[in-house]
């Protein structure tokens, strides 16, 4: 008795020392991050060639169509990087970026929302008729649309996840119907003048005038990502899980910091920094927040990889699915609104013509996957800056109307067959 109790209890430290080559291997396999932190920048390059040949691109080929796009505009007209029109385009650009930030959470379920655009036109029907109309104070107004927008979109997710019916025909419905609806809301006249100098009418045409608003907001964003990313690397070292080393966190810092200076210095050149793009700057913050650093953003990647394995593991399918849609609805409303303060006014034509394909494609083209669990809020800033640079530039240099529709459509395509290239490559790595 005594020779077994002693074979058991010394078989597991032997097998411990048997092979330590084996056990290094799998120390390394669990996170292969410690190894390429600990070879520096070798490490570094090492891992993005991986990365590519696994056809993991991330941003990569949207941020080198930016920079194809300013050269070649730049090339063709001097003003195209001018601070006015780069001024004028991150204004433009936030009513379609907040529909487009909603489409983002749809699409990481791997579903669509066809209706965001005509429910972006139905809030700002909402929103003036209250305003102007019935004489309510316009903050009051915005967040009744605002909301309106968000029960919207849950009642078509309420018809999704609830009774089974595809999101497909779901929002189409919902399309033809909110666009109704805010047709007759309108009345016979079609159009409700906004007040230029009130809440609605700001939020694109108020900019901060004081040159030190700029800088000091490229400062608050600088030292905060370095003093959240500094006390994150410190929890992790803390718990032993890896972590960036400080020089990796330094020299992502001093890049924002470049960044964030040189946008603070273009916007001083023309009006000053615009009131539409702090707002905007702030919900990607808050949203990308939601869905990486929140159990709720876990469980909207989760559903988009699998729908069943979400629900063996727990998850509420049916809520997570719903919130989804509110939230797509809310961000449509409140880009409906932005829409709205451009042209001072909601209109019969609110909602409609290429908002929506504009809407999607900026998501699409931004980096997050029509097929679902891959993608962040920020992707709907990269791609509607491409679509907007894009108008802009073709704007500028007198380019017929259907040229910019078909030069969208080829940049858009080109980003679906990039995400389906990639998606079948990384399934050829073993990594999808």
């Amino acid at each position: 008795m005594s020779t077994d109790k002693t074979s058991t209890t010394t078989a597991p430290d032997e097998h411990a020392v048997e092979n330590p080559e084996a056990a290094a291997a799998a120390v390394t396999a669990v996170d292969p991050r410690l190894l390429v932190r600990e070879q520096g920048l070798a490490g570094y390059l090492g891992e993005f060639k991986r990365k590519m040949k696994a056809g993991e691109l991330g941003s990569i080929p949207v941020v080198l169509g930016l920079l194809i796009i300013c050269v070649v505009f730049q090339s063709l007209n001097s003003a195209f990087l001018s601070a006015q029109n780069i001024s004028d385009i991150t204004v433009t650009m936030v009513g379609t970026g907040m529909i487009s930030v909603g489409i983002v959470f749809v699409l990481l379920l791997g579903e669509i929302d066809l209706s965001v655009a005509s429910v972006s036109g139905a809030a700002s029907a909402i929103a003036a008729v209250l305003a102007v109309n019935q004489g309510m104070p316009e903050w009051l107004a915005v967040v009744i649309a605002v909301a309106a927008g968000a029960a919207i979109g849950a009642a078509h997710g309420f018809f999704f996840a609830v009774l089974g019916a595809p999101a497909f025909a779901v929002t189409l419905a919902g399309l033809l119907f909110w666009l109704g609806f805010m047709l007759q809301t309108l009345g016979e006249n079609g159009t409700i003048n906004l007040d230029s100098d009130g809440l609605i009418g700001q939020l694109t045409t108020y900019f901060f005038t004081d040159i030190a608003a700029a800088y000091v907001l490229a400062a608050v964003v600088t030292g905060v990502f370095f003093i959240t990313s500094f006390l994150g690397n410190r929890r992790r070292e803390a718990v032993g899980v890896p972590s960036r080393p400080l020089n990796d966190t330094i020299l992502r810092t001093v890049l924002l910091a470049v960044i964030a200076f040189a946008a603070a210095y273009m916007y001083n050149q023309y009006k000053g920094l615009p009131l539409a793009t702090v707002i905007f700057l702030v919900f990607l913050i808050a949203t990308d927040f939601l869905l990486r650093r929140t159990a709720y953003g876990r469980k909207v990647f989760a559903l988009g990889g699998s729908v069943e394995a979400s629900r063996r593991a727990g998850i509420n399918v049916t809520a997570v699915r719903i919130s989804v849609f509110a939230i797509s609805g809310g961000f449509a409303a409140m880009g409906g609104l932005f829409l709205a303060s451009k042209i001072a006014s909601a209109n019969q034509s609110a909602g409609t013509g290429d908002l929506l394909m504009n809407a999607i494609a900026a998501a699409v083209i931004g980096g997050t996957s029509l097929f679902g669990g891959r993608g962040r809020t920020w992707n709907a800033l990269l791609g509607v800056l491409v679509i907007v640079s894009i108008q802009y530039g073709l704007q500028l240099e007198s380019i017929a109307e259907p040229v910019k529709y078909m030069i969208t459509a080829g940049v858009l395509l080109t980003t679906v067959v990039i995400d389906s290239v990639t998606r079948k490559t990384q399934r050829t790595a073993g990594r999808a």
